[in-house]
């Protein structure tokens, strides 16, 4: 392997950024580094995009071809974070030319593609991995780990939920996540986390009955916002499932749930305990142990926070919440805005020294045991 990963991105809108984002965090969360990493071509379908994405990455190559990408010999990782109904070949190109591969999921737009890459999976030398990102929190890797140990015992029941709500206003423009054509709709775009999150925690999947639900028959187009197009892809998807061991329960996805925000939900109960964990609260996993004496049972909540690798570095500290360093981010950003526009920025200095100031008559009160004028 090279002492530096030369890394080349497809697709540079939300998703493509996140896992971007995602390398100029390794040097933070990975100290010592497992592998030293560069992103140095990103793919985009417009000239002006690619370039302003290979300018924003410091990447050497910005191009318009996945082909420029996956066929480069210079290029050692491949991500594919394009629409769905690209996947297939680019996957295919990165596979037979030894790519090693990180997908956002799903992995593809239709079963038979899948069957096309599961056909190539005998002749790749790569290494590759679904973006199943859920799985990785520490709540959810904790999870898995009592799982794994038995502490549910025989799994009874479950549930799972993933809710939005992007999809509840009728005049949002159609886009390739409502077109069947290109791979969109709930089941893959939501459905497959909770999907894979329970099958991590549970096992294989037996039966599935599922209904989905069309919310507008037609949205404008983002072109022509007079002219109406058809909607072919579900907003939400509702299931019943058997797993193989024999645990039953319902798994939700939608994206007309009204007041949600990013609220995937999940509950399993078993005959030796029972575990939630809720998405919006990511610090804490509850967990319920049947066995513990009558007056001392019911539910615990665990501040995972940042306590379960990989990584395990815990940056930027055990105790935080998840999220804590945005926080941080913004504050820069503030900064940075009033520095380039020739302003004051606030909290200024003057404001340090109010709140030193405060400090001190904190102290001398507590010192001197009594209330003083601030």
């Amino acid at each position: 392997m090279p002492s530096t990963l030369n890394v080349g991105i497809l697709g540079y809108g939300f998703i493509g950024k996140v896992h971007a984002y995602a390398y100029r965090c390794l040097p933070f969360v990975c100290d010592p580094a497992c592998v030293e990493a560069r992103i140095t071509h990103v793919c985009t379908g417009h000239e002006v995009t690619a370039a302003k994405a290979a300018a924003d990455l410091g990447a050497d190559h910005g191009v318009t071809d996945y082909r420029q990408v996956t066929e480069d010999p210079a290029v050692d990782v491949v991500h594919v974070c394009t629409p769905n109904h690209l996947h297939k070949d680019e996957l295919l190109s990165a596979m037979a030319h030894g790519k090693h591969i990180y997908c956002d999921k799903p992995l593809v737009a239709t079963e038979a593609e899948a069957d096309a890459v599961e056909a190539a999976l005998a002749d790749y030398t790569g290494t590759a991995q679904m973006t199943f990102n859920n799985r990785f929190l520490p709540a959810t890797l904790e999870a898995a780990r009592l799982a794994d140990e038995g502490f549910l015992g025989r799994v009874l029941e479950f549930r799972a939920a993933y809710l939005h709500s992007g999809n509840v206003d009728p005049h949002r423009p159609m886009k390739w996540k409502l077109s069947g054509a290109e791979g969109g709709g709930v089941i893959p775009d939501l459905a497959s986390h909770p999907l894979d999150l329970m099958h991590r925690l549970l096992g294989p999947y037996e039966r599935v009955l599922a209904q989905t639900a069309v919310a507008y028959a037609e949205r404008p187009d983002p072109a022509d916002p007079s002219r109406m197009l058809p909607v072919d892809a579900e907003d939400a998807v509702q299931m019943l499932v058997r797993m193989r061991s024999g645990a039953v329960g319902t798994l939700e996805a939608t994206k007309i749930a009204t007041g949600t925000e990013d609220e995937l939900r999940i509950e399993v109960y078993g005959t030796g305990g029972a575990m939630r964990f809720d998405l919006m609260q990511p610090h804490y996993l509850d967990v319920y142990g049947a066995d513990a004496p009558a007056e001392r049972r019911g539910w615990t909540r665990l501040a995972t926070g940042q306590r379960y690798g990989p990584p395990d570095t815990q940056f930027p500290s055990p105790k935080c919440a998840i999220g804590w360093v945005r926080g941080h981010v913004a504050c820069l950003v503030h900064f940075l805005e009033a520095v380039a526009e020739g302003r004051p920025a606030d909290p200024d200095l003057a404001h340090g020294v109010a709140i030193q100031r405060l400090l001190a008559r904190v102290r001398e009160s507590a010192e001197a045991g009594k209330w003083v004028d601030v």
